[in-house]
Formats: C-alpha cells, sequence, structure tokens
C-alpha cells in the first residue's frame, strides 16, 4: 500500500509545486501578503494550480511514455516503468484536473480563463510544441509567466511592469537553463536517439543555448534593478532617524529595495554554476531543494523583501 501510495505521490510531482509560489508575487510587492482575506484567496490558488499542474505532469508523461522509457533518468517515472498503468493516468488526469477547473471557476471568471489558457498552452506543449525549436523554450516560459499573472487575476492588484519584464527574463532563463542541462545529459547518446527522446535537442547546440542563457541572466539582472530603484517609494520611506540620518542623501531613502539585488545576484551566478559545473538544471525546483547555498540565498531574498515591504516604511 505504501508503495502505490508513492508510485502515485511521485506520478503528482508536488516537488514541482514550488513553481506555483509565484501566485504570491503580486500580493507580496502590492504590500497585501498579511490581509487575511486577499491571502486566502491567493492560497486557495495555489491549491489550484498544484492540481492543474500535476494533471499537466500526468498528461505530459501519458504523451511521452515510450520517449521516457529510453531517457537514462525519466524511464523510471511510473507511467514509462509500469508502476501505474495509463488508465489509472488518464483518471487521474482528469480528477486534477476537474477539481481545478470547477475551483477556478468559483474564484472568478477572470482566474478561470486564465486557468484555461494554462491548460490549453500546457497540452499544446505535451503534443506539440515542445517538438519546435524556440518555440518549445517560449511555451516552457509562458507556463511560469502565467503563474505571476494568476496572482494579478486573483486579487486584481497590478504588478509593475519591471517585475512582469523580471519575470519573462527568469522564465526564458529558467527553461533554457533546462533545455541546456537536458542536452549535457544526453550528450553521450547518438544524433537518433537524442531525435527520439527530445526532437528539439537535436537542434541546439552548446554553444547556441550558451548564448541564450547569457542574455537572459543578464536581462534578469537589469530588469529586477529597475524594478527595485524605480519601485514605488510610498511603501518604502523610512522615518526612523536609526535607518536614515539626516546625513545619507535624500534618494537613499526610497531605495533599499536595491540591497535585494546583491542575493538575486549571487542566485543567478550559483544557478549557472549548477548548470555548466554541476550539470544540473534540467529540473529547476531540484536544483533550488539540493543547493543548500542556492535554497538559502533565495529564503533570504525573501526575508529582505518581507522586512523591507512591510516593516521599514511609514
Amino acid at each position: 500500500m505504501k508503495k502505490v501510495f508513492r508510485n502515485y505521490l511521485r506520478l503528482l510531482r508536488p516537488r514541482q509545486w514550488i513553481k506555483n509560489l509565484a501566485v504570491f508575487a503580486a500580493i507580496t510587492f502590492g504590500g497585501q501578503l498579511f490581509v487575511p482575506s486577499i491571502l486566502l484567496t491567493v492560497a486557495f490558488g495555489f491549491i489550484i494550480f498544484c492540481c492543474l499542474s500535476s494533471a499537466i505532469y500526468v498528461i505530459n508523461d501519458i504523451f511521452d511514455v515510450k520517449k521516457d522509457r529510453i531517457h537514462p533518468f525519466k524511464r523510471f517515472r511510473p507511467l514509462a516503468n509500469k508502476d501505474i498503468s495509463l488508465t489509472s493516468g488518464i483518471i487521474v488526469a482528469c480528477i486534477l484536473t476537474a477539481i481545478a477547473l470547477t475551483g477556478s471557476f468559483v474564484i472568478s471568471p477572470a482566474f478561470f480563463l486564465l486557468t484555461i489558457v494554462y491548460l490549453l498552452l500546457q497540452i499544446s506543449y505535451s503534443m506539440l510544441l515542445k517538438n519546435i525549436a524556440v518555440i518549445d523554450i517560449l511555451a516552457l516560459a509562458g507556463g511560469y509567466i502565467l503563474r505571476v499573472y494568476a496572482g494579478e487575476f486573483l486579487t486584481s492588484y497590478h504588478i509593475s511592469v519591471w517585475l512582469l519584464l523580471t519575470a519573462i527574463s527568469l522564465s526564458l532563463f529558467l527553461a533554457i537553463g533546462k533545455r541546456r542541462s537536458e542536452l549535457t545529459l544526453v550528450s553521450t547518446s547518438s544524433s537518433a536517439q537524442i531525435a527520439a527522446m527530445r526532437k528539439t535537442l537535436s537542434h541546439y547546440s552548446e554553444r547556441l543555448l550558451d548564448v541564450y542563457a547569457s542574455i537572459f541572466a543578464t536581462s534578469t539582472f537589469i530588469t529586477y534593478s529597475f524594478f527595485t530603484f524605480l519601485e514605488n517609494s510610498r511603501r518604502f520611506t523610512i522615518t526612523n532617524d536609526l535607518f536614515f540620518p539626516d546625513f545619507l542623501p535624500a534618494y537613499l531613502q526610497r531605495k533599499w529595495l536595491m540591497i535585494t539585488i546583491i542575493p538575486v545576484v549571487y542566485g543567478l551566478m550559483r544557478y549557472l554554476q549548477d548548470i555548466y559545473e554541476k550539470h544540473e538544471g534540467e529540473s529547476p525546483e531540484k536544483v533550488l531543494l539540493s543547493d543548500r547555498p542556492l535554497l538559502l540565498t533565495v529564503l533570504l531574498w525573501i526575508f529582505l523583501v518581507i522586512i523591507i515591504t512591510y516593516v521599514i516604511q511609514v
């Protein structure tokens, strides 16, 4: 019984639910994270996205079951390894999708439409888009971006255009890192085997993906820096003389969020090290949970954002 439960848990990939925390971005930077009614709504949306994303992972495994069986690591997945039947997988996917869509409709029509768009994008990716070079990366990034927008649709609190550009850049960076790591993992296989496992990998070279990664790592740093510099100063004004003595320049009074650039830069550099030196990155959430310095950096960034947004303010 425990083995069956463990197999179904592996099928749902709960570790991937970390990505769905992006729905909290809008209320976190909007100063509403600790408003109970709003927090409860977003938490409900988080659960809905967890159900929906797990359903998508199951659907993707169903479509890729034959390819996964020749992959060096994916062949151990429950459907590929025949620990769970395809029929059971289809039933689980249908139940989770029904729960997610019903829940999103209860919250609001706008959020329901967004979940439909997310579902259609992910199914299109599983069926077609992942076989088209470059488009597959854009589709992967689109899934991350829609999670950020979900937080806005849940609460009507708009995110800064610079935060949106940061989310887009980071999403593309993570998607490219995923492809780069996949290419490294199958590099010892023949071209025919690579094409059989994932068609688009045969259209990418390591050099090309390296250039892509450099572009979007840089754009993530730049857009986030602009976001911290241009963010609404009314939320970050310090009046306490202990923190803001008279001799300091006035502009420092409203730029404290720029401190969070430091962990962001380190996080980007550490993640690149994981991709190129440790040959990881195929699963961003796995890298985050297994790399202690990176995990501590992310936790530090969250801590600083919350302290600056909710403590160091008028």
